[in-house]
């Protein structure tokens, strides 16, 4: 098998950089961009992620190595238009992955991590799942290496999507040029993102290319500052209360379940789905509003 970095893992002194500049940029300009113990949470959220990824990544390689002997065509990872065949491949997967990970509780379970700092930063981009990998956010790519595609290309190409998104998490820019903004994900698209605004909520699940949220019918352009965080924030700076409130929400809600039915909508339902309508989901709020 041939030899992919692990660029994420070497990626990690830039992101510090970086972050470190950020911090300058708010210093200088005197805006609250960060604090403390939110910074930190997500700095360990990070660090988590990193070390919870050493431990499920050689299973997931030999998932769709298992695959990819299985595979329909030979994709040569050798080859330059692969790889830019295998970018709009692995985007369009993240963008579906991202997308089911706002809409299945299942999903969401992990992915609120991500969503549950109430400040828009570098170090919120850090902000990672512990369970992700876990409960199979990986599905969403098994497609890949059955085309043809490589298992090492695709982990390297879903690496190099994270690389980029780690830039977008900022307000130390607002716009890029209009054809960027067309094309790309920036930070404009992704703080509507991070928005718990209802006209935000579920919107611009884009990884690199916000093309697939304008042509599946869920594009927000920023019309005000967001509001960030969750709906209904954890109010805590532990990150193992971070990294697993909600699979223990899903706990209590299951144990009042009165029904299989009820079961089945705890888990794979939309996130504020309630037997008893005592938490909404973002689909009920809009019908509520409208």
């Amino acid at each position: 098998m041939p030899e992919f970095p692990n660029i994420l893992v070497q990626a990690v002194p830039g992101f510090i950089l970086l972050i470190v500049v950020e911090v300058i940029f708010a210093i200088k300009t005197q805006r609250e961009l960060y604090e403390v113990k939110d910074a930190a949470t997500s700095i360990s959220l990070g660090l988590g992620n990193l070390f919870t990824g050493i431990l499920t990544k050689t299973l997931i390689l030999a998932v769709y190595s298992f695959i990819y002997e299985l595979r329909l065509f030979t994709i040569p990872y050798s080859a330059w238009w692969a790889w830019a065949i295998c970018f709009f491949a692995d985007d369009f997967s993240y963008y579906w992955f991202h997308r089911v990970s706002h809409s299945v509780r299942w999903f969401w379970a992990s992915h609120v991590v991500h969503h549950s700092s109430e400040r828009y930063n570098l170090a919120a981009a850090l902000r990672q799942t512990w369970t992700g990998n876990l409960t199979g956010a990986f599905l969403f790519w098994i497609w890949m290496p059955f085309a043809g595609f490589h298992p090492g290309m695709i982990m390297t190409m879903q690496a190099i999507s994270l690389l980029y998104q780690f830039w977008i998490h900022t307000e130390a820019i607002d716009k890029m040029p209009r054809w960027y903004e067309f094309i790309f994900n920036t930070p404009s698209h992704h703080r509507v993102h991070h928005g718990s605004d209802l006209l935000y909520l579920d919107k611009n699940h884009a990884g690199t290319l916000i093309i697939w949220d304008r042509l599946f019918g869920t594009f927000q352009a920023e019309q005000h500052r967001p509001k960030y965080g969750l709906t209904k924030n954890v109010n805590t700076f532990n990150p193992v209360r971070v990294a697993f409130h909600e699979w223990m929400n899903i706990g209590k809600d299951l144990r009042k379940a009165k029904t299989f039915k009820d079961v089945w909508n705890y888990l794979f339902n939309s996130p504020g789905w309630s037997h008893d309508g005592s938490s909404k989901t973002t689909r009920q709020l809009r019908k509520e509003q409208h």
